[in-house]
């Protein structure tokens, strides 16, 4: 019994080259993925694509934005938008401003002009928004609930000092009215 692979009668062994390889197996991998491109391709044909037409209709978001449950220490699902700073609950400990500082280096401790009774130090974080990356490790690192992410995503501004927002910029909660909610299901996305 001889097989294929066996050497030839001056003792060398067969030369094994890529088309011997692809002779034996080219035609059941191909035809596999030639089905796998048609069943990928007609399945994007039967989902139903959408647009909004943004800014007359804004996407509606569940909750109020990321925020960090530090005694159970899990992170509440959310959007990650325009952050929002509680002045009540703010310490001046800058953890903030330590955790940022590797990634974007976005938040600086300034001065504030009001006292607060837990805050001796009276300074509060300050959010360069343009260096901002929307990480939320910020909101991680406060464990005093006095940092939250919003849902705020419209941020837009025609000089770079005004993507700077100072603690009390930070302290009023945005204005977000989403119009339009997202319904998920097996065929995709839609609106309604």
């Amino acid at each position: 019994m001889t097989s294929s692979l066996s050497p030839d009668k001056k003792g060398k062994a067969p030369d094994i080259t890529r088309t011997n390889i692809a002779d034996t197996t080219g035609a059941s991998s191909s035809a596999g993925g030639f089905i796998k491109a048609i069943e990928s391709g007609s399945k994007h044909l039967i989902i139903k694509r959408f647009t909004l037409r943004y800014p007359e209709q804004k996407l509606k978001f569940t909750g109020d934005g990321y925020q960090f449950d530090p005694k159970r220490g899990v992170g509440i699902a959310g959007y990650r938008g325009r952050h929002i700073l509680f002045h009540d609950k703010c310490t001046g400990c800058q953890l903030c401003a330590i955790a940022c500082e590797g990634i974007a280096e976005a938040i600086g401790m300034v001065k504030v002009d009001e006292q607060w009774k837990q805050n001796k130090k009276s300074i509060m974080p300050q959010i360069d928004f343009g260096k901002c990356v929307f990480c939320g490790l910020c909101v991680d690192a406060c464990p005093f609930y006095a940092l939250y992410m919003t849902n705020d995503y419209e941020l837009s501004s025609f000089t770079k000092e005004h993507l700077i927002y100072t603690p009390s910029q930070l302290a009023v909660k945005p204005k977000y009215d989403g119009d339009v909610e997202l319904k998920i299901d097996k065929m995709g996305a839609t609106h309604g």
